[in-house]
């Protein structure tokens, strides 16, 4: 069974339609991976319009217990906290459109078949990032094994078998100003998804070790793809462009780290639906990957290479012998 909605934004047709071997190659041998020009200037720019109308709701991590880094350390800055701005998928169709782009950008979703699987789903509410100059960044963290503790973390765990690259965490950071060298923000340690061991006094805070930290250069409209088993961070920001990007987090079909899905508007904590305002203007493609987390072959919608929508499906003998036995459509 399938669904046709295909992007209105950009013709599916001019992406490719499988993660290549190259960009498997560097995401595995590095936990990141570049995909430059992902938004052209316009949508870039229909997000900064869409940031500057709602920027007052932005929250400033002021507070000492939401620092996310030691003072004096590179990760620190020297002047005003990150401001993090949400609601970014309840701004109404014309501010959220761009931003809700992401869930199924024909660019993208290759990368997150290749890196996730079929039936790849949202995991956290997205956010903007924003720092002024001097503003703090974010002591290195994660790792599939725990960059501080050395406790092996199944939560963010990378793994390769068999050709099929799996991330049980995958960050998206959508660059929406240019991040030059030396600019701060975003840092990784390269390899560090494969690591075995914690990291050396130090080497967290950017005290020890740097040479192995580096600050990707992007460009406004880059995407950044990274798995959370990979030892990331921020750099304090020294640019006088105020930094901004949007970060979403993706999961495989049947995991989940997050559970804001759980809520949305009923007051119920056990209803299984985000926000209502994130479904609107959805088409059938984005609106798949806001399932909750659930097994493919229990009537999943995946994403197909046309941008259209397929439900995976048991035999219908099989799911009447599930209501027979079990009362319900699903055991």
């Amino acid at each position: 069974m399938a669904a046709r909605d295909v992007q209105e934004d950009a013709t599916v047709a001019n992406y490719p339609t499988e993660m290549s071997e190259a960009e498997r190659y560097l995401f595995d041998l590095n936990g990141f991976h570049i995909v430059r020009n992902v938004l052209t200037p316009e949508e870039v720019a229909a997000c900064h319009a869409a940031i500057n109308k709602n920027s007052d709701e932005a929250v400033p991590r002021s507070d000492p217990s939401l620092r996310n880094a030691i003072e004096g350390s590179p990760m620190y800055g020297s002047g005003p906290p990150r401001l993090d701005l949400g609601g970014i998928f309840e701004w109404g169709e014309v501010e959220s459109r761009v931003f809700k782009s992401i869930l199924a950008h024909p660019r993208l979703v290759p990368l997150f078949h290749g890196l996730l699987g079929k039936g790849y789903r949202l995991d956290h509410i997205p956010f903007v990032l924003m720092n002024n100059q001097g503003g703090e960044g974010f002591q290195l963290h994660g790792g599939t094994v725990d960059c501080t503790s050395g406790e092996y973390n199944s939560n963010l765990a990378y793994t390769c078998h068999n050709g099929n690259v799996r991330s049980n965490l995958l960050g998206c950071n959508v660059m929406l100003v240019d991040h030059n060298p030396g600019d701060g923000g975003f840092c990784i340690v390269p390899g560090s998804h494969k690591s075995n061991f914690k990291m050396p006094p130090g080497m967290v805070d950017g005290l020890a070790h740097n040479e192995y930290i580096i600050q990707p250069a992007t460009k406004a409209g880059d995407v950044v793809l990274f798995s959370e088993g990979t030892v990331h961070g921020a750099m304090g920001w020294t640019s006088q462009t105020q930094r901004r990007c949007a970060l979403y987090r993706f999961a495989p079909a049947t995991v989940a780290y997050g559970r804001s899905y759980f809520q949305g508007n009923s007051g119920d904590d056990n209803n299984t639906m985000w926000p209502s305002k994130f479904y609107d203007n959805l088409n059938v493609a984005q609106k798949a990957v806001l399932e909750p987390p659930f097994a493919n072959r229990l009537d999943r919608p995946n994403i197909r290479d046309d941008g259209s929508v397929e439900i995976t499906q048991r035999s219908e003998r099989k799911k009447q012998h599930d209501k027979d036995v079990f009362k319900t459509k699903y055991f």
